[in-house]
């Protein structure tokens, strides 16, 4: 069991800490900033790489909607829920802390300012109202359930579900940076949120209540009506 909770906490971490990073330190760089497209890419990456990293061993959520979703879908055991949040938020509020004392070491340092964290209203990138971010973290994360349950099932070719749930974020963060400064990822949100500058933690709820429906209603989805005969495990 400790060996999967140090892997949820060091894919937590890497996600958080490129994902995150990419966005503080490389977005906006005068004249090489990557931009959403790049920030997008190192979310998927981060997933993607940990995942073939470390999956082997906890089965590579890195994230308390997946978690939930796996469990809801009997993928997961409900027994370890609680101990997979704690070490996934662990290992976010680390890589936010290690970010924050890297990017304060810039010599035009003027504030964590957003510091890469979700929001809507006035802290939505694109200044999207709080039930338009509410739909879209869920629909999302809901898709990107089904990305994860049907890669990963007995029926998808063996090997190649890293890269599709890596893709498949990609693209989520290509849909919603604009909306919410895309969360999925309630760890992800939280680890970030209390390092920002602005009311990003009052904001909170949302990047845990839709991430965890929208995981929910994933697997649901998927179990009742894609792959009701997929051999899941209880």
């Amino acid at each position: 069991m400790m060996r999967k909770l140090f892997a949820e906490f060091f894919g937590t971490f890497w996600l958080v800490f490129g994902g995150c990073g990419s966005a503080v330190l490389a977005a906006a760089y005068p004249e090489l900033g990557i931009g959403f497209v790049g920030v997008s890419l190192a979310f998927g990456l981060t997933v993607l790489t940990m995942a073939y990293a470390v999956g082997g061993i906890s089965g590579g959520h890195f994230n308390p909607a997946v978690s939930l979703g796996l469990a809801v879908a009997k993928r997961f055991s409900w027994s370890e829920l609680i101990p997979y949040w704690a070490a996934q938020v662990i290992g976010a509020f680390c890589a936010a802390g290690m970010l924050f004392l890297i990017a304060s070491g810039a010599a035009d340092w003027s504030g964590a300012g957003g510091f890469a964290s979700n929001g809507y209203g006035e802290l939505s990138p694109g200044g999207y109202s709080m039930h338009a971010a509410l739909i879209a973290e869920v629909v999302l994360t809901a898709m990107f359930l089904i990305i994860i349950l049907g890669s990963t099932s007995a029926k998808a070719p063996a090997g190649f579900a890293p890269i599709a749930i890596g893709l498949g974020l990609t693209l989520i963060h290509l849909i919603s940076i604009p909306v919410t400064n895309t969360s999925v990822n309630p760890a992800r949100s939280t680890g970030v949120a209390f390092y920002a500058e602005t009311a990003a933690v009052p904001q909170l709820w949302l990047f845990w209540v839709a991430p965890l429906i929208g995981a929910a209603i994933g697997a649901l989805i998927w179990t009742l009506l894609l792959a009701p005969d997929d051999g899941v495990e209880s």
